[in-house]
């Protein structure tokens, strides 16, 4: 029987090879398992997609700028006075900037933004690097393109999620737009302080000129701003803004933009470069007008231009008088601690307007809010009432002691004079003879002839009120002066001319004159004649200007108010000074320091104008249509004899 073969061992190191069908479900159980891992993280990656991109805004919507209305006030010659709200400009392209603010912006900002994707790790590395060896934050890693995404969004919190959202956004952005494009959003959209958006809108608020006209160091300024925009803010912050530009024309050097040599001439240009806030900007006038037109935009949000009636010229020289008066004051210890100042065309419109001393440390306006006792620059209403009674200024009365409800009023020098003219007792404002006027045509005649003149506040029902003891602002005791200047004319005050709303489309053009006559042109005429003498050797000589003025003097009771207020047939002007808290100035009087203030403003005013006389001015309230007979009457004078001065009276005049 023959033997069967013996089996060999199989050897331990040597596996078994898998049967070919094996190694095929191997493959296919494998690739499975990958296919299942993949669709995972295709799921995964969508809910991690869709978490993210919660709280994303509508990209399209994101782009439009949410910001307040922007006010722009305009002066009478069209040059910008002030600008409230934020600027947005119409947009500009590259082609509309020059190459030196691109270079600044991309120097700065984002060197590798035309070679990167949106997210730039290599500008990342850089920034973690630096960073770690400062041991602080030194740089940011965020392109341009992630500036631009960041400010899409309505909150600025610094999260993880939001982080990874600003990421999504640049790539949608970069995949959306082509890189210019991306650069001209973020030129038209990124905020540059002082509530500007945008370069070209920032161009125009620090350097009164479009981004299309700024140099190489306006520019340094521009992408200097960047950073922090309050911080380095040209206007408020000169020194910062410079040192910040001089960084941002070394980053210009560095990245191949410039040499050093123009870098260094560049960064000379600040003496030139930063213009700071228009002298004579009257921001006291800007806030009135700003309440005056408020109404027009909250009614939509909408931007406004408004045109206003304001003398650039004649503000600059309202400053400057009541500027060299301040200092007259404090270097004599007159403890006069404001004071106002307003001028009229004699049609109504505002030329100048100073409300106070100092708009930084108080805002209230003087010119126009503070209601003060006008003293004896009351005295006009009262006279006029008596012309209108049928008195003249040759009515002869008596400077005689006079009782007013127990109170005797007295004279500032404590003398009677007796008999003199009616005209007299006005220009040496004798203050028993207003009171003697008070009592005779009534305190109610004289409240019908001031409400007649534009003055609508209280008034003591007395013949005390003969003596300035009601309370006035200074701008309608100046516009009833005005209606003496437009003989007898009504005046309605106004600084608004128009009103432009978006498109150019006008929402409001001032028309007409005033409310017509508002006194009778020969009472008017009348008293301004007597008037003119009160600059013509009356308590008011020190505010002579060479040519034919009317005015009066007034000073209330111990010191605490002193006006002057007058006019010429071209202007009127009425000044004030006193304390906001009523304290005694030390012994200044109307015919001080107002009338010297008034002069010297009202004759800068006048330099090169013609000098007309007040028979110039015809019936309606307009020069030239004056009578030959008047103009002549004026030039050769009236003829009347008055007596000699007597000094001031109790109310400081």
């Amino acid at each position: 029987m023959a033997k069967s073969p013996r089996s060999r061992p199989r050897s331990k190191k040597t596996p078994a090879r898998p049967a070919p069908q094996q190694r095929r479900s191997l493959f296919r159980t494998t690739l499975k398992w990958l296919g299942t891992a993949a669709v995972w993280l295709v799921i995964l990656a969508m809910a991690a997609g869709v978490w993210v991109s919660i709280g994303l805004p509508d990209l399209e919507d994101a782009l439009k700028i949410d910001r307040r209305p922007t006010v722009t006030i305009l002066a009478a010659d069209g040059a910008e006075l002030y600008q409230a709200g934020d600027l947005v400009t119409e947009t500009v392209t590259l082609k509309d900037l020059p190459p030196h603010l691109i270079q600044a912006v991309l120097a700065t900002e984002d060197r590798r933004f035309y070679r990167h994707f949106g997210i730039d790790p290599i500008g990342l590395g850089r920034a973690m690097l630096r960073n770690l060896r400062a041991g602080r934050i030194v740089e940011g890693g965020s392109t341009i393109t992630q500036q631009l995404a960041k400010n899409l969004f309505l909150t600025p919190a610094r999260t993880i999620v939001r982080k990874v959202q600003e990421m999504v956004v640049a790539l949608w952005l970069e995949w959306e737009f082509s890189k210019d494009q991306i650069l001209t959003l973020y030129l038209n959209r990124v905020y540059l302080g002082a509530g500007t958006y945008g370069v070209d809108a920032a161009a125009h608020r620090f350097f009164q000129k479009p981004a299309a006209r700024i140099n190489t160091y306006e520019a340094a300024v521009l992408a200097g701003l960047l950073k922090a925009p309050s911080r380095y803010n040209p206007v408020a912050s000169p020194e910062r803004a410079h040192a910040r530009a001089k960084t941002v024309l070394a980053n210009m050097v560095a990245a191949g933009y410039l040499t050093e040599k123009k870098a260094a001439e560049a960064a000379r240009g600040i003496q030139v470069a930063v213009v700071s806030a228009p002298t004579g900007n009257a921001r006291h006038f800007v806030d009135w007008v700003l309440e005056a037109v408020s109404d027009y935009v909250t009614a939509g949000g909408r931007d406004l231009v408004v045109k206003t009636t304001l003398d650039l010229a004649l503000q600059r020289q309202a400053e400057a008088a009541m500027g060299r008066a301040f200092l007259a004051a404090d270097r004599a210890n007159m403890k006069a601690g404001d004071g106002a100042l307003i001028a009229l065309a004699p049609e109504g419109a505002v030329r100048a307007m100073v409300g106070g001393r100092d708009y930084g440390k108080s805002q209230f306006n003087r010119a126009v809010q503070a209601l003060r006792q006008p003293g004896s620059a009351f005295k006009p209403v009262v006279y006029l009432a008596a012309l209108e009674a049928g008195m003249t200024p040759a009515t002869p009365v008596v400077d005689r002691p006079v009782s007013l409800s127990g109170w005797q009023p007295s004279n500032f020098s404590g003398k009677y004079e007796g008999r003199m003219t009616l005209e007299y007792a006005l220009s040496h404002s004798v203050n028993t003879v207003a009171v003697q006027l008070a009592q005779k045509v009534g305190p109610a005649k004289i409240i019908e002839t001031a409400r007649a003149l534009g003055i609508t506040t209280d008034l003591p029902k007395d013949a005390g009120l003969a003596l300035g003891t009601g309370e006035v602002s200074l701008l309608e005791l100046t516009t009833a002066y005005a209606v003496l200047a437009r003989a007898g004319m009504g005046v309605w005050p106004y600084a608004i001319t128009e009103i432009i709303g978006p498109g150019g489309v006008v929402l409001y053009r001032r028309q007409g004159s005033g409310p017509g006559r508002a006194v009778p042109a020969a009472s008017a005429r009348t008293l301004t004649a007597m008037m003119t003498k009160v600059i013509d050797g009356g308590t008011g000589k020190h505010a002579a200007i060479g040519r034919p003025a009317a005015a009066k003097t007034g000073t209330s009771q111990n010191y605490r108010d002193a006006w002057f207020v007058g006019f010429t047939p071209q202007l009127v002007t009425g000044v004030w000074f006193g304390n906001d808290d009523g304290a005694p100035m030390k012994r200044v009087t109307g015919g001080g320091l107002p009338a010297r203030t008034w002069a010297g403003f009202m004759g800068a005013a006048h330099q090169g104008l013609p000098v007309l006389a007040f028979d110039d001015i015809g019936d309606d309230g307009k020069p030239g249509s004056g009578s030959f007979w008047g103009r002549l009457k004026n030039l050769v004078g009236s003829g009347a004899e008055t007596p000699e001065p007597v000094g001031e009276n109790r109310a400081g005049d």
